[in-house]
């Protein structure tokens, strides 16, 4: 399992040790692992990356409240900011996939053909 690359960023906005952060890395990779059943996709990564970002939120707002300190920087809108975008790209293309199909079966197939793509 290996840890991602963004994990001693994360650590330093969140104001934790790298060490904690790879423990807290290590715990939602586990729950990942356990709702998804695999340890590989794009399903299993960005459900361990986003409970990783909450972990490490929830653990800088605990040690900030007890220090006193002002609250580190929430850096998970930034993770789901990301999926967002890159989910409508992929969103758009198929839509562009959808049309063309639909169009290359009405316009350019004789009306026998379109019964049996249909």
């Amino acid at each position: 399992m290996k840890a991602p690359k963004i994990l001693p960023w994360v650590a330093k906005k969140a104001g934790i040790s790298e060490t904690l952060a790879l423990k807290l890395w290590r715990r939602a990779a586990g729950e990942a692992q356990l709702l998804t059943g695999k340890q590989e996709g794009s399903e299993y990564w960005g459900l361990a990356v986003e409970r990783f970002l909450d972990l490490a939120e929830e653990e800088s707002t605990q040690r900030s409240a007890s220090d006193l300190l002002m609250p580190a920087p929430k850096v998970d809108w930034m993770w789901r900011h990301q999926s967002r975008m890159s989910m409508l790209s992929l969103m758009a293309a198929q839509n562009a996939y959808r049309f063309w199909q639909h169009t290359w079966q009405n316009f350019y197939l004789p009306r026998e053909m379109q019964n049996r793509a249909a």
